[in-house]
């Protein structure tokens, strides 16, 4: 199915007589899998429903096949053709027909709840006054982004929107970029990335979500975002969200990217502060559909990717989407509570370098620190207080040789400022202590916790990681994974740091090592299609995101080896991968929050970014015929979908309404 969705057809008339005895039951997208008041015989007969309701047990995905160039039109576009099949505690089952609804396209003029409307998508300055993109004369507009990324998708107890018929549900969006500007020259970095929150009206007879409200947050309190990924729900309902690629403060006065983002943000290509991005911003969602940010500092400034509270509300696993990047985590002192804790770095000791590799992990305690006091270090200080940074040998043994971006520097702290390099500095203190800083391009990352395992994603196996490499450091596999892998880690209790302090956590990090099923597999020659990675594997895992009800580990895709991106869902009991969903040709699937329950119904949140984005030699055989329907479809392809993936409007009741 193709991302209109259809019409819903007439319910099975067996089915509607069962239906009607169970008062005010909704019907659900994607099913209420984690309600114990479940139909009794959802695959069955006219029988009347069994006085014990049969219970969920289990849920498995069919995967449909990639599309080709037999159906184009299906490659250029967001298609769907995977079915979740539910199985019941009395042995029957239920097949969920899946579809992608969408919100919107970018670019698109959506309500703004005061009955006008805004851009989606848009761009706003430090006065939250609208970037205009006029590279070319007589068509000016405002900068909007084709690049959606991390979504959260939650309920709040007493909202105040007006105008919802059903229930209202929020949902926080974050842009990560534009990818160029009407002139097509490259925009990447030079804006200052949106976040908005939409409040959706959830339908209580289908369950479907609607649009009613788009409300742009304002930034300008925490001098703007930079390059906003992943993202994450807290398990306090707020959004966390990403600040990527931290800019080198060292090297900053000839960054023009970062001078050009000064400029969009302040007018001024020297007023923004490097020192204030690469940090971990968070959204509250307030009843009447707004919504409030504020950074923390205390996380480490690093490329924050897409972070994973444990279910103790204080231990955080972070992505680190960087090469010659580390596995960080922070212990906040309180629940609920990001803005004072201690941070530390992991140690590899490989135990295998065959494949993706595998190590038992050690952690060094990097330091403890409050949010404010990190904050007012990086108004003060510029990098020259903090350390001497040589990229040559300066032949002098008070600067240390570390790793870093793929490259060395000798660095030299100055007296006093340990705790500002460390927060500030982080990639090269982390490094400067001994911390594994080996892994590229570390990103997504999620928890299964009642496994106690976390996943993450290397989206590419390579450079820093591979034996030989001179960037490589105690990570050292065999040879590089170009389509990367999913790694799994076991979390355990009771365990310390290296100086044999213990660490305050049951939710620690103990050893890594990927699934033979999570491996990407890199092509000796491009296939029939330009596939330079199995088509049949993960390639370049980016995204990640665990259901506990399904048991299912959602992984998307951003990678220049497929002709289409994916979103695969793992079993993780089955170990069976199956592709659930087919992005557009050159886009990146992007947004994933796999939402076990919101009102008894199940909602998988999905985006994708920059359509049509054409690489060499993977698009060489499809551009020429893909590229004019992804332009039709997306705005000349300045245009990108938010969206979820659900089930057909067919969709049975399976859920008791909540009161």
């Amino acid at each position: 199915m193709q991302e209109q969705p259809k019409q819903a057809n007439e319910a099975n008339p067996s089915r509607r007589k069962a239906l009607k005895l169970l008062a005010g039951a909704p019907m659900l997208p994607l099913g209420a899998f984690s309600l114990s008041t479940l139909l009794s015989g959802c695959g069955g007969s006219d029988d009347a429903v069994a006085s014990t309701p049969a219970s969920f047990k289990s849920a498995a995905f069919s995967s449909m096949a990639a599309p080709s160039l037999a159906n184009a039109a299906a490659m250029a576009t967001t298609t769907v053709a995977s079915t979740l099949t539910v199985s019941m505690s009395d042995g029957s089952t239920q097949d969920y027909k899946l579809a992608y609804q969408p919100f919107f396209v970018t670019g698109d003029m959506v309500p703004n709840g005061n009955g006008g409307t805004i851009l989606s998508g848009g761009y706003y300055d430090i006065n939250n006054q609208p970037i205009i993109d006029r590279s070319v004369p007589g068509k000016e507009r405002q900068f909007y982004s084709d690049c959606p990324d991390g979504s959260s998708l939650l309920s709040l107890d007493k909202p105040t929107v007006a105008g919802i018929k059903g229930r209202a549900v929020f949902a926080v969006v974050q842009f990560e970029y534009a990818t160029r500007d009407q002139n097509l020259v490259s925009a990447y970095g030079q804006l200052p990335s949106p976040i908005a929150v939409l409040t959706l009206d959830q339908d209580q007879t289908t369950g479907k979500l609607t649009l009613v409200k788009y409300h742009n947050v304002d930034t300008s309190k925490v001098n703007g975002l930079w390059i906003t990924c992943g993202a994450s729900l807290s398990p306090w309902n707020t959004h966390l969200s990403s600040e990527e690629y931290e800019p080198d403060a060292t090297t900053i006065s000839s960054n023009a990217q970062f001078k050009a983002y000064s400029t969009s943000l302040y007018g001024d290509e020297a007023r923004a502060n490097p020192y204030n991005y690469g940090h971990l911003p968070e959204v509250t969602v307030n009843p009447d559909g707004t919504g409030t940010i504020k950074k923390h500092y205390c996380l480490g400034r690093i490329s924050h990717e897409l972070v994973q509270v444990m279910p103790d509300m204080r231990t955080v696993m972070m992505g680190d989407d960087a090469t010659n990047g580390g596995l960080f985590m922070f212990i906040a002192d309180r629940a609920e509570d990001l803005s004072s804790g201690t941070l530390y770095v992991a140690k590899w000791a490989q135990t295998s370098s065959a494949g993706a590799g595998s190590a038992n992990l050690t952690w060094i305690r990097i330091g403890h620190a409050a949010s404010a006091e990190i904050q007012a270090l990086a108004s003060s200080l510029k990098a020259s207080d903090i350390m001497d940074v040589a990229t040559k040998d300066p032949l002098d043994t008070s600067f240390s040789k570390i790793n870093y971006n793929g490259t060395f520097n000798w660095i030299r702290i100055k007296p006093g400022m340990e705790k500002a390099a460390a927060y500030l500095e982080t990639h090269r203190y982390a490094a400067l202590i001994g911390g594994s800083l080996g892994f590229t391009k570390l990103e997504g990352t999620t928890v299964n916790a009642a496994d106690k395992i976390v996943y993450t994603a290397m989206s590419r196996v390579e450079k820093s990681m591979v034996k030989g490499n001179a960037a490589s450091t105690d990570v050292a596999v065999d040879a590089a994974i170009n389509a990367g892998a999913v790694y799994a880690l076991n979390l355990k209790s009771g365990q310390k740091d290296t100086s044999g302090a213990a660490i305050d956590s049951e939710w620690v990090p103990v050893d890594m090592a990927a699934p033979a099923a999570l491996v990407g597999e890199d092509l000796a020659a491009p296939d029939a299609l330009g596939n330079t990675a199995s088509a049949a594997k993960i390639a370049n895992p980016d995204n990640l995101k665990f259901s506990e009800k399904l048991r299912t580990l959602f992984i998307g895709e951003d990678s220049s080896m497929h002709v289409n991106n994916f979103l695969w869902a793992y079993n993780v009991d089955t170990k069976t991968l199956s592709r659930v969903l087919s992005c557009p040709a050159g886009a990146e699937s992007t947004g994933l929050h796999a939402v076990d329950e919101i009102n008894g119904w199940t909602y998988i949140m999905t985006n994708f970014q920059h359509a049509g984005d054409w690489e060499s030699p993977v698009h060489d055989k499809v551009k020429a015929t893909l590229d004019p329907l992804v332009r039709a479809n997306y705005k000349d392809r300045f245009g990108a979908t938010v969206g979820y993936l659900t089930a057909d409007t067919t969709s049975i009741r399976l859920g008791k309404r909540p009161g």
